[in-house]
C-alpha cells in the first residue's frame, strides 16, 4: 500500500510542542475539533484529509491525565475510521509507564492496560521518550521508537567544565541513564540507594560513588513532587558537595515543586526538557527548558522514510 505525505494532528495537550515539531519537519499542523456533550462525554473530528495518509498524533499523557488519555483514544479511533495508512502516536510522556509492575496483592498494571488501549483504538506504531522503566516497553504489541533526551541535555552541560563533576542518580533504577549521561560528559557516575515508604515519602540511606568536593548534576527521568530530588540534595550537602543542577527528561513540576527546589541550597539550575507543557505562572529563574521537537521531528521523518531510528543515537 502506497502511504502518501505526512499528516500530523494535536491533541490539547501540548500544542505548542506539536507546532514546534511541524516547523521543523516544514509540514503544517492540521486542525482538529474537540467538543463535549451535555452528558461529559468527548467528541473529536479530525479536520483534514487522513485517507492512505501517514498520521502522527502528538499527545503527552500529562495532567488532566484521563482527559488527554480518552481524547487521544477518540483521535485515534477518528483516524482510523477516515482510512489512515498508518497512524503512529507520538508520545512524549506516558504517565501510567510508572504501573509497570504488581508490587502490592490485587493492583492494577496501568502500563499495560493503556499499552493495549492504545493499540485497540487504532495505534499502528508509537514514539516516545523516556520511558519510567525498560519492560514498559514490552507493553506494546505494535512496534516502539524509544527515544531518550541525553544528547540534548549532555549538548546543554557542556558549556561548564566537567572536570570536577559527577552524574548522581536518585536511584538505583535510574543509574543507567545516569551512566550513560555520565559517558557522553567525560565524568564520573554515582548512585543512591533509595527506599520509598509510600507517596512521596522516601529516604536516602547512602551514596555509591565518590562525590565529596565535587560539583554534581543529580539526574532523574522525571520531577513530580520533587521530594526523592530534594532528599538527595540534603544528603550531598552532608558530603560537603559544591554545585549542584538538577536534570531531568520530564518536568512535571506538581504541587509547588519546581518552586521548593529552586530555593533548596546549593542548587544552581534546574534543567528539562519541553516534554511536558510548564505553564508560565510556574517557572522560575533558574529553571532552563531544552526542546525535545528537534529530535522528535527527525524521528518522525525517519519513521515515514524507513530510516533507522537507533542510528539517532550512535
Amino acid at each position: 500500500m502506497r502511504v502518501h505525505d505526512i499528516t500530523v494532528f494535536s491533541g490539547s495537550a501540548h500544542p505548542e510542542l506539536a507546532l514546534e515539531i511541524c516547523d521543523h519537519l516544514g509540514v503544517p499542523l492540521r486542525p482538529s475539533r474537540l467538543s463535549r456533550f451535555a452528558n461529559d462525554c468527548l467528541e473529536v473530528q479530525l479536520q483534514a484529509n487522513c485517507r492512505e495518509r501517514d498520521v502522527f498524533i502528538i499527545q503527552p499523557l500529562v495532567p488532566p491525565v484521563q482527559e488527554h488519555l480518552v481524547e487521544l483514544l477518540l483521535m485515534l479511533d477518528a483516524a482510523r475510521g477516515a482510512s489512515a495508512a498508518r497512524i503512529t502516536v507520538v508520545m512524549p510522556h506516558f504517565a501510567y509507564a510508572r504501573s509497570d509492575k504488581k508490587d502490592a496483592p490485587r493492583i492494577s498494571l496501568g502500563g499495560r492496560l493503556v499499552a493495549d488501549l492504545l493499540v485497540a483504538a487504532g495505534a499502528d506504531r508509537v514514539l516516545c521518550v523516556t520511558l519510567h522503566s525498560p519492560q514498559v516497553h514490552g507493553f506494546f504489541s505494535v512496534p516502539v521508537d524509544h527515544l531518550h533526551a541525553l544528547r540534548e541535555l549532555a549538548g546543554y552541560f557542556t558549556r561548564y567544565d566537567m572536570s570536577n563533576t559527577v552524574v548522581v542518580s536518585p536511584d538505583l533504577g535510574n543509574a543507567k541513564e545516569a551512566a550513560a549521561l555520565a559517558r557522553r560528559l567525560g565524568t564520573t557516575v554515582a548512585a543512591a540507594a533509595k527506599q520509598r515508604f509510600g507517596g512521596d515519602r522516601v529516604s536516602i540511606s547512602a551514596l555509591i560513588g565518590d562525590v565529596a568536593g565535587r560539583d554534581v548534576i543529580v539526574l532523574d527521568d522525571e520531577i513530580a513532587s520533587g521530594g526523592t530530588v530534594a532528599e538527595l540534595v540534603q544528603h550531598l550537602h552532608k558530603c560537603k558537595v559544591g554545585a549542584i543542577r538538577v536534570a531531568c527528561t520530564h518536568g512535571l513540576f506538581s504541587e509547588g515543586a519546581l518552586k521548593r527546589l529552586s530555593e533548596l541550597p546549593g542548587v544552581e539550575e534546574i534543567v528539562c526538557t519541553n516534554t511536558v507543557p510548564i505553564p508560565s505562572d510556574k517557572k522560575v529563574s533558574r529553571l532552563r527548558v531544552l526542546s525535545i521537537a528537534p529530535a522528535l521531528a527527525e524521528a518522525i521523518r525517519r519513521i515515514h522514510e524507513g530510516e533507522s531510528i537507533s542510528s539517532m543515537f550512535t
